[in-house]
C-alpha cells in the first residue's frame, strides 16, 4: 500500500499512469490486426519515419510538432500500404529502403548545427514528461479508435483473412485497410513522445503475439492482448521508476519475457 502512495505523490506518476492505462490498450487492440496481417516490419519502417516527420516540421516551421507527426504518419502509411498491395514480391525490400531513407533525411534535417540533442529523447521516449492536455488528447485518441473498431471490426477480419473473398462481399477492401492503417499510424505518432522511436514497434507486436501464442479463438486472442499490453505497461511504469531507469525499455523488456514464457507455455500445451 505504501508503494501506491509513493507512486502517486507526485502529479507526473499520476499523469503517466493514466498515459499508460489509454497507450496500452491501444496498442494491445491494434496490435493484433498488425501480427495477423503481417504487417510487423511496415509498422516499424513507420515508427523509423517519425525522425523525417518531425524534421519536416522543423523546416517549415510548424509550431507544433505533433502535427505534423500526424500529417505525415498518415501519408507514409498509406504510401507504405499502396507499396504493400502492389508489389507483394519486393515489399520489403521497397519498405526498407524507404524507411532507411526517412530517417537518413530526418538525421540530416535535425542535426544541423548540433541540435540533435533537443531531439534525442524521441529514441527511448519519456512518459513522465506527458502533460493533462496530451492525456486529454490521447483520451480522445482512444475513444475515436474503440468506435472505429467497432464499426468496422467484421470488416477488418474479413479483409485480413480473404480479401479477395471480402471483395466479393461487398466490402471496400482498399477503403478499409487504408482506415486501418491510417489509425496506426495516428496512434503511432502521437505515442511516439512518450514510447520512443527505438521500441514502439515492440510495443504494438509483443502483447498480440504473446496472446497467439496461448490462444484458442479470436475473443481470447484479443482479450490477452490488451491484458498482456497493460500489464507490460504499468509493472514498467513502477519498476523504471523505483529503478530510475528509461520506462519505454523497461515496459519491453516484461512484454518480451511474457512473449517467451507463452510461446515456451504454448509449446508445452
Amino acid at each position: 500500500m505504501a508503494v501506491f502512495q509513493t507512486l502517486f505523490t507526485y502529479d507526473f506518476m499520476r499523469l503517466a499512469f493514466l498515459a499508460i492505462l489509454i497507450i496500452t490498450p491501444l496498442f494491445g487492440i491494434l496490435g493484433t490486426m498488425v501480427v495477423s496481417d503481417k504487417m510487423a516490419y511496415f509498422s516499424d519502417a513507420l515508427g523509423h519515419s517519425a525522425l523525417c516527420g518531425m524534421a519536416v516540421g522543423v523546416l517549415f516551421g510548424v509550431a507544433n510538432t505533433t502535427v505534423s507527426l500526424m500529417i505525415f504518419g498518415v501519408l507514409f502509411a498509406l504510401l507504405l500500404n499502396l507499396i504493400r498491395s502492389k508489389s507483394p514480391a519486393s515489399t520489403d525490400t521497397i519498405i526498407s529502403v524507404l524507411s532507411s531513407s526517412c530517417i537518413a533525411v530526418g538525421l540530416i534535417i535535425l542535426s544541423r548545427n548540433g541540435n540533435f540533442s533537443k531531439y534525442s529523447s524521441l529514441l527511448i521516449g519519456d512518459v513522465l514528461s506527458i502533460t493533462k492536455g496530451e492525456v486529454i488528447g490521447l483520451f480522445l485518441i482512444f475513444l475515436a479508435t474503440l468506435v472505429f473498431w467497432i464499426l468496422c471490426f467484421n470488416q477488418l477480419q474479413a479483409v485480413s483473412l480473404h480479401p479477395v473473398l471480402a471483395k466479393s462481399r461487398g466490402f471496400r477492401v482498399a477503403v478499409i485497410e487504408n482506415l486501418f492503417t491510417a489509425v496506426i499510424a495516428l496512434v503511432v505518432m502521437l505515442s511516439i513522445k512518450w514510447i520512443g522511436i527505438l521500441i514502439i514497434n515492440a510495443l504494438l507486436i509483443l502483447p498480440p503475439a504473446a496472446s497467439r501464442n496461448i490462444s484458442e479463438n479470436v475473443r481470447e486472442y484479443h482479450l490477452f492482448a490488451v491484458i498482456f499490453s497493460v500489464f507490460s505497461g504499468l509493472l514498467g511504469l513502477v519498476i523504471s521508476y523505483f529503478a530510475n531507469v528509461a520506462t519505454g525499455p523497461t515496459i519491453i523488456v516484461i512484454a518480451a519475457v511474457i512473449f517467451f514464457a507463452t510461446y515456451i507455455f504454448g509449446r508445452n500445451r
